[in-house]
């Protein structure tokens, strides 16, 4: 993002610590914040899935914002997800966070009705001209019902404010195909979403994870992009089990698609890293039952 580089390494991210459905716990956040800059990692990420943007008033999507402008006090890149079903209502969170120093917008395509390739390039051929900072595409064809072809990719990248892609497919074949599209833009950052995939995605050739887990363990997901960044495969196979053992345990507890984010939000607040793993609405955090297992996966992890 820097003198024409790709932003690249560790960009964890976010969760949104809550205290009810309409109240930011701005106290969890800064402990997060903190922790995360503590931990090494290269950029925050705020309001994505991990997030829980789409379940979020857009108060509160203000708040997160302008709260973690404030804590981060530029010390990293800050990522700000607009993703929305109104082209609108994308343009005006971009716009708040252009007002609050955000470094780059992040966009996944508009859900409910799904888009055709080419209704998909023409709705950012027009959304991105309006944004106000420079745009990351968001792949994330699990909840939005459509993937960005690698052609429709390379189609919206030729407006040189469009800088990188977040890929959350978890299929590392389609991720290679956009890396191997994508080759010409040397300042186009690849970035990985699933976390089992970090090391083996950076070791050919992406730029680096935003991965949830790194909202627990920054130093971790840090020292696996750093053995991949650097061919150490070695040491990357000696840190996969650990990254693998995380989402074996802790996000798989429970029986529905929200168990990653219960899971994750649980884990911080055992960990003291936020004060209460309150999940917005319609979703609800876990009981004691599931919060004892959660406990036990913790304890269970021996980090290298």
């Amino acid at each position: 993002m820097k003198d024409g580089q790709p932003l690249s390494g560790i960009i964890p991210p976010l969760v949104t610590p809550l205290k009810d459905n309409e109240t930011l716990d701005v106290e969890s956040l800064e402990r997060l914040i903190e922790h995360l800059i503590k931990g090494g990692v290269h950029g925050l990420f705020i309001l994505g899935t991990t997030g829980e943007e789409q379940s979020l008033s857009y108060a509160v999507r203000k708040e997160m914002i302008v709260q973690s402008a404030r804590i981060n006090r530029g010390r990293l890149p800050l990522l700000v997800c607009v993703t929305d079903t109104s082209i609108m209502e994308s343009i005006h969170l971009a716009r708040v966070a252009a007002d609050n120093g955000a470094d780059a917008v992040v966009s996944a395509p508009p859900y409910y009705f799904a888009t055709g390739q080419p209704e998909l390039a023409q709705f950012y051929e027009e959304l991105v001209p309006q944004l106000p900072l420079p745009v990351f595409l968001y792949n994330m064809p699990s909840h939005v019902k459509v993937s960005f072809a690698p052609d429709t990719v390379y189609r919206i990248a030729q407006n040189p404010r469009v800088i990188g892609f977040k890929d959350s497919s978890a299929n590392a074949v389609y991720f290679q195909s956009v890396l191997y599209k994508m080759r010409c833009r040397k300042d186009f950052a690849m970035l990985v979403g699933p976390e089992e995939m970090t090391g083996e995605s950076v070791l050919l050739g992406a730029h680096g994870g935003i991965n949830g887990g790194a909202n627990m363990f920054p130093e971790l997901y840090v020292s696996m992009y750093d053995a991949a960044r650097r061919g150490d495969i070695a040491r990357v196979r000696e840190l996969q089990p650990t990254i693998m053992q995380i989402s074996s345990t802790i996000y798989t507890v429970g029986k529905h698609g929200s168990s990653y984010l219960k899971g994750l939000k649980c884990a911080l607040s055992l960990l003291g890293i936020i004060n209460d793993d309150f999940v917005a609405s319609p979703f609800y955090k876990f009981n004691a039952p599931e919060r004892e297992k959660i406990r036990q996966a913790l304890e269970a992890l021996k980090l290298p």
